[in-house]
């Protein structure tokens, strides 16, 4: 049984009412729930939220809101972990089922496709040793190439160190960016591990253009022109 979630709060100081902010005329959030219900491989879809215009909304697009989260489950500090956690125990006491995968579909990466969701899902369904999927993108610098820190004498370094210098990016380890677009996670690792990081984990490329993650207003501005570029 493969369980998707939205989970999104209310009361984003970056972008204000972002999950709900109107994108090519439509609520942020029925893009990434129009996603889910096309997916072939969700079953069902639940969202969480601590907002009840952001529950109206998806409640209008068509989606379930279950629950209203708990406040110490929304604060600016929270984790998801615990909020996917509290999502597949509700869900699975009132219907009376297990859930075996929980996918969470972040709905600030409005580009993603269906086919991006199933892909992830169809990854870790062909790798059950693997715990985490998570979709991702070839970034623009790699950290053994081109990507520096600074010490704490000031001077700086290379972010990874390699035996032999690395002279062509080409030649550097392969490295991802991570995308929110979609975390598949095995029911167990929400229970064997306290973050996804620690879980075995794979991750499932996408293209950058389809990963764009909003986090800004610019960010608005810039994927609507996409979207009508489309």
């Amino acid at each position: 049984m493969i369980l998707a979630t939205i989970c999104c709060r209310g009361g984003s100081k970056g972008v204000p009412d972002k999950n709900i902010r109107p994108l090519n005329g439509v609520p942020l959030i029925d893009h990434t729930i129009r996603q889910a219900q096309t997916s072939e491989l969700i079953d069902d879809l639940i969202i969480s939220t601590d907002d009840e215009r952001i529950a109206k909304i998806a409640l209008e697009a068509g989606a379930k809101v279950p629950f209203i989260r708990p406040a110490e489950l929304a604060s600016d500090s929270s984790s998801k972990w615990p909020v996917f956690v509290h999502a597949l125990e509700f869900y699975e006491k009132e219907l009376g089922v297990t859930v075996e995968y929980l996918v969470d579909l972040d709905v600030t990466v409005p580009l993603k496709t269906a086919n991006d969701i199933d892909g992830a899902i169809g990854l870790a369904l062909d790798n059950p040793d693997t715990e985490v999927v998570i979709t991702g993108y070839e970034p623009e610098r790699n950290p053994y190439f081109n990507m520096m820190e600074i010490r704490k004498d000031g001077l700086a370094e290379l972010v990874k160190q390699s035996e032999t210098p690395i002279v062509r990016r080409q030649d550097a380890p392969q490295v991802y960016s991570l995308s929110p677009a979609a975390f598949v996670i095995k029911r167990s690792a929400l229970y064997s591990y306290p973050h996804w990081s620690k879980a075995p984990c794979m991750i499932y490329p996408m293209p950058r253009e389809r990963a764009l993650d909003i986090d800004t207003a610019l960010d608005f501005d810039l994927i609507e022109f996409l979207l009508n570029r489309k």
